[in-house]
């Protein structure tokens, strides 16, 4: 990989960048086809799990701020992928309902992250797969705990 000289200090985290934008610019392309933009489908897939959630409980689980979350829903809900009604026990709630046409996609989701999965997983093994993706999980984790474990400076 052809690399700037200033990404030689971080050498892992410059091919999780660019692996990264690889991965998210083709699933961008394959959601496109489907008419969505990146992170609708992560609250599709919520949704076709548990249906009815309210706000909180997606943005909890998609891992997206509460600006995008709410301006997606609402792009979602514009396209009739979906509903947002009021709590009967709290109006300031929020619950999230597809519609029909919002769960006509999950065959569709499905197909594309095959797709996505194939295509990143070409040329290596089942072996190489699952270690992979203990490894991204050790570092997902190293860095989701950076404050309770401070990174430590390297001698010298």
């Amino acid at each position: 990989m052809d690399q700037p000289s200033t990404a030689d200090a971080g050498r892992l985290s410059y091919a999780i960048f660019t692996l990264a934008r690889a991965h998210r610019g083709f699933a961008a392309a394959l959601l496109r086809d489907l008419g969505l933009h990146p992170g609708q489908e992560l609250l599709l897939m919520r949704l076709f799990d548990r249906d009815g959630q309210t706000q909180s409980e997606l943005l909890e689980h998609v891992g997206l701020d509460h600006s995008t979350v709410s301006k997606s829903l609402r792009r979602m809900q514009d396209a009739g992928l979906l509903t947002r009604e009021p709590s009967e026990r709290d109006r300031r709630v929020l619950h999230v309902w597809l519609t029909d046409e919002g769960r006509a996609l999950r065959e569709p989701l499905t197909d594309l992250w095959s797709t996505l999965e194939r295509a990143s997983v070409r040329g290596l093994d089942p072996a190489e797969v699952d270690t992979f993706i203990r490894l991204a999980g050790a570092v997902e984790h190293a860095i989701a705990h950076r404050h309770t474990h401070p990174i430590e400076e390297e001698p010298g």
